[in-house]
């Protein structure tokens, strides 16, 4: 099928593709806070509208425990593979809200940048999507592949309730592959294709002293203070950049020599994550790159400390309780729940006695490993060659995307992540941007890959042929 109408149609289309774009931003549709459930759902209400709107024939938004999902199917092409889009439209919370230039539901553009919370994680990226389905009907009142839509609005809090959706709507869900966009580009005009993604394991640690706050004169060097003995607790669980965990790494996947050179050929150097970071220095296990660290290799965080008191001035106290958010971000073959395991049993030998320790699990996601020799890869690797002009990098992400493994079990399709999010794009933080040329040549990418992802069973006959040969 001929993609040249297709791309004209959008270059002619700009202007009202950006203005759909900033109303969609505008929704603050921050699954996480119940106090924007009403703006979840008339998010999702917009996006099946404008679903209808572009010809896909069948549209639902369907109820979860939580917020809904919006459905979308197109399939009308017998023979073809079928290919399901993934994307979410809930965003993160704006806060700090003083600290952005713009209003973060403003949906503003200036100069070549659209402003807002979600602009590209993950509306504007998604959006590149549905742009690319609309050009191709709009131009050819066809799509070259059987298309599903599955768009949840819980991925920023976990995705709770997509596995029992998945669980319930497996037959109608069947797809050959799956294709998603919340993943960065290797550089600011290269697009990333990701075949690897670490687990997750988030944890809330809180520490009990005192029945009730204590005067630190008074009761200070005979009472144990939570904070102390939270500190000390979360400084025995590193040493000399390792996780200091017994049996932490006993499944962690080792590497050759193959795939750490492959690594380093397509992935990020020492120096460009340091100045992404805009940290001068690395810390970590030693013997592997910054980049090897973040993705190949496990971690663990302290996400956030908290207790006693921080307001303005002094206040002689001990307080009552400590918290520690942990995170951590684990790799094949590593078990969430064996980890979660691990980590009780070191706190039952490092906790002193004269407090108590309670643990509360509040996320769990398993890492992800895809096959990059599958036919989907050579596909989308040919549309990000003639979307963008130059060719993908392949590469493993340090981050979490719990649909990922969840589409691998339940309806055990591959999935592949083209990213189009640009390294300077601040997304979880103030004044997060799309930048738009980029997102314009990702609806052109998306136009290829769809087109090319008609032949993915030719190029899987094609494969089988030259492993009999």
């Amino acid at each position: 099928m001929a993609v040249q109408p297709a791309l004209s149609f959008v270059r002619g289309s700009q202007a009202p593709i950006v203005a759909q774009l900033r109303e969609f931003v505008r929704f603050p549709s921050v699954g996480a806070q119940p106090k924007h459930n009403a703006d979840v759902a008339r998010c999702a209400e917009w996006l099946a509208k404008h679903l209808r709107g572009l010809g896909m024939p069948r549209v639902r938004v369907m109820p979860t425990e939580r917020h809904p999902i919006v459905r979308a199917d197109w399939l009308k092409a017998p023979g073809r593979p079928t290919i399901l889009i993934y994307g979410h439209y809930d965003v993160q919370p704006a806060d700090p809200i003083d600290k952005w230039t713009t209003p973060p539901f403003g949906g503003e553009v200036r100069g070549e940048n659209l402003f807002g919370r979600g602009a590209c994680d993950d509306k504007g990226q998604m959006f590149a999507h549905v742009k690319a389905i609309e050009a191709l009907l709009r131009t050819r009142r066809a799509l070259p592949v059987n298309v599903k839509c599955l768009f949840e609005g819980e991925e920023e809090s976990g995705s709770t309730s997509l596995l029992p959706f998945l669980k319930r709507h497996r037959d109608e869900l069947a797809a050959d592959v799956a294709a998603l966009s919340d993943s960065p580009m290797a550089t600011l005009d290269r697009p990333a294709i990701t075949y690897a993604m670490r687990g997750s394991l988030s944890l809330t640690l809180t520490v009990r002293g005192p029945s009730r706050d204590l005067h630190s004169g008074l009761f200070g060097g005979a009472i144990h203070n939570p904070l102390q003995a939270l500190s000390e607790i979360v400084a025995s669980m590193h040493r000399s950049g390792r996780v200091a965990i017994e049996g932490f790494y006993d499944d962690v996947r080792d590497w050759g020599a193959n795939e750490r050179a492959f690594m380093a050929r397509h992935g990020p150097s020492d120096a460009a994550i340091l100045e992404q970071a805009g940290a001068e220095c690395g810390w970590g296990e030693a013997g592997y790159s910054l980049y090897e660290r973040t993705t190949i290799r496990p971690a663990l965080t302290i996400n956030g400390i908290s207790g006693g008191y921080n307001g303005a001035g002094g206040k002689a106290v001990i307080p009552t309780v400590a918290n520690a958010k942990v995170s951590f971000r684990l790799v094949p073959d590593q078990d969430p729940r064996k980890i979660e395991q691990l980590f009780q049993r070191h706190l039952r030998k490092v906790t002193p006695p004269t407090v108590r320790v309670a643990v509360k699990t509040e996320f769990m996601a398993r890492p992800a490993l895809i096959d990059r020799r599958h036919p989907v890869f050579r596909a989308a690797a040919f549309a990000c060659r003639r979307g963008f002009g130059k060719p993908a990098a392949f590469l493993r992400c340090g981050g979490t995307i719990p649909v990922i493994s969840m589409l691998k079990q339940q309806l055990g399709v591959p999935v592949v992540l083209l990213g189009f999010g640009r390294p300077d794009a601040r997304i979880h933080s103030p004044d997060e941007r799309l930048h738009l040329p980029t997102f314009f040549k990702s609806v052109s990418t998306c136009i290829y890959f769809l087109t090319a992802a008609a032949r993915m069973n030719a190029m899987q006959a094609d494969r089988a042929r030259e492993f009999a040969t």
